[in-house]
C-alpha cells in the first residue's frame, strides 16, 4: 500500500516539474540558511573552546577593566607590580606571571610594520609559558633567563609579514632597538597570536618606558586547591589593596562560557531569520497542495469511485508534501554544506587556520527529518480537503 502511495506522490511530482522545484525553492533555501550558519557557529564556537583550552586548566588571569565596562584592559585602570606582589601572597597561589603588551613600531631590511609585542616575566618562563600549548617554539628555541634583546616571533612574521622570509638569527629593529630572533612560535591559526613578537619583561619595560605597569597577571594554582575559591581570595585581596573593584579576575572556563553565550545568542538570531525561508518554503507547499487538490479533483472522484478511502487520499497528498520537503532537505543540505567550506575555506586563506566548520550527522539528519516535517504539516489543510471530497460532486467537477 505504501508503495502505491508513493507511486502516485512521484507521477505527480514528476509531471510538474517546474511547479515542483518553484515550490522547494523556499525550502532548500531555509536548510541551506540554516545548515551553513549552524556549523560556522559549531565550528566557531569549539575552534575557541579549543583555544582557551590550550591555556589550561589550572590558571587564572587577572585583567584591568571590568568585563561589564567593555573588554578588559579598555578602561582607565591598570595593573602594576604592587597587584603582583598582592597575587603572589594569596593562599593557593604556585605562580604568577605578568605579561606586558603594546603594539610597536617594527623594522626587517628596508620594510617598516606595527606589530604587538608582549613581554614575559623570566622569573616564570618554565613554569607558566613553556608548557602551555600556546607558547610552543617549533623553530630555534625560547626565550630563557637572562636574554636581552632576544625576541621569539609568530608563525606569520615569519612568512608573511614582511615581502622577505625572517628566520632565527635575523636581526629585527623594535622602536629603533636592535633585537635578534632566536625563536619561531607555533601556529595558533589566529593572526592577532600569530603576528605577535615575544621578549623577556625586562626588555619590554625599555620598549614601552613602563617601569610598573604590567598588562594581564597569569597565574598557576597549586595542586588541591579549587580554582573558584582562588579567585575569589585574588578578588578579595586586590579589592582591599586597590580600593576599588576595577579588574576582573577570570579563568579559561569563564571565558570560554561567555564567549559560548554570546555566540549561541548571535546564532539563534541568525537561524531566526533563517526559520522566516523555511516558514515561506511551508506556505508555498501548501499552495501548491491546494492547487494540485484542485487539479486533480476528478482523479480523486474516479480513485474513491474505484474503492478509494478518504484515508487513502489523505495519505497519498501527505506523502506528495512531504517528499517536497524533503527534496528541499536535501538540495539545502548539499548546498548549505558548500557554503559553509567555502567560508572555511576564505577564512583559511586571510590566516584563520584554527577556524572550521563543524558539520556533523546529527544537523544533516535534523535538517532532513524538519525539512520533511514541515512539508507534511503545509499539506494537512489540502490533504483533508482533498480526503473529504463527496465522490458525486468531484466527478461533476470541470
Amino acid at each position: 500500500m505504501i508503495e502505491d502511495y508513493l507511486k502516485f506522490a512521484f507521477k505527480s511530482i514528476v509531471n510538474r516539474k517546474l511547479r515542483s522545484w518553484l515550490t522547494v525553492l523556499g525550502i532548500f533555501i531555509g536548510i541551506a540558511a540554516v545548515v551553513s550558519l549552524i556549523s560556522i557557529g559549531q565550528g566557531m564556537q569549539d575552534s575557541i573552546n579549543q583555544q582557551f583550552k590550550k591555556l589550561g586548566s589550572d590558571r587564572i588571569m587577572v585583567m584591568p577593566g571590568k568585563l561589564s565596562m567593555g573588554p578588559p584592559g579598555m578602561g582607565a585602570s591598570k595593573l602594576t607590580d604592587r597587584d603582583v606582589d598582592v597575587v603572589k601572597k594569596v593562599r593557593g597561589v604556585d605562580v604568577v606571571a605578568p605579561v606586558l603588551m603594546n603594539v610597536m613600531k617594527v623594522e626587517f631590511g628596508k620594510e617598516t610594520g606595527y606589530v604587538w609585542i608582549t613581554g614575559i616575566s623570566e622569573d616564570s618562563l618554565d613554569a607558566m609559558f613553556l608548557d602551555m600549548e600556546m607558547y610552543e617554539v617549533v623553530k630555534g628555541r625560547a626565550l630563557k633567563k637572562g636574554d636581552r634583546h632576544k625576541v621569539v616571533i609568530g608563525s606569520l612574521i615569519e612568512e608573511d609579514f614582511f615581502d622577505s622570509k625572517v628566520g632565527v638569527r635575523d636581526k629585527i629593529m623594535i622602536n629603533d632597538e636592535l633585537f635578534k630572533v632566536i625563536g619561531v612560535m607555533k601556529e595558533l591559526g589566529s593572526p592577532d597570536d600569530d603576528s605577535n613578537m615575544y621578549v623577556l619583561m625586562n626588555d619590554a619595560r625599555e620598549l614601552f618606558d613602563e617601569p610598573e605597569e604590567v598588562g594581564m597577571i597569569f597565574t598557576k594554582i597549586k595542586e588541591g586547591y579549587d580554582i573558584e575559591d582562588v579567585v575569589e581570595d585574588i578578588e578579595d585581596e586586590m579589592e582591599d589593596a586597590r580600593g576599588s573593584d576595577d579588574f576582573t579576575v577570570t579563568t579559561p572556563t569563564k571565558l570560554m562560557e561567555s564567549m559560548s553565550v554570546i555566540l549561541d545568542v548571535v546564532n539563534l538570531v541568525l537561524i531566526g531569520i533563517a526559520a522566516i525561508s523555511l516558514i515561506i518554503g511551508g506556505i508555498g507547499i501548501m499552495n501548491t497542495m491546494y492547487t494540485s487538490v484542485m487539479e486533480r479533483t476528478k482523479e480523486i472522484g474516479v480513485m474513491k469511485a474505484i474503492g478509494a478511502r478518504n484515508s487513502d487520499v489523505l495519505s497519498i497528498f501527505l506523502i506528495e508534501s512531504g517528499i517536497l520537503g524533503l527534496v528541499g532537505g536535501v538540495v539545502g543540505c548539499v548546498i548549505g554544506i558548500s557554503m559553509a567550506k567555502l567560508v572555511e575555506m576564505i577564512a583559511h586563506q586571510n590566516g584563520l587556520t584554527m577556524f572550521y566548520a563543524l558539520i556533523t550527522p546529527e544537523l544533516i539528519i535534523f535538517s532532513l527529518a524538519f525539512s520533511s516535517i514541515i512539508g507534511c504539516i503545509s499539506g494537512i489543510f489540502p490533504a483533508k480537503q482533498a480526503s473529504e471530497m463527496r465522490i458525486v460532486d468531484a466527478l461533476r467537477y470541470e
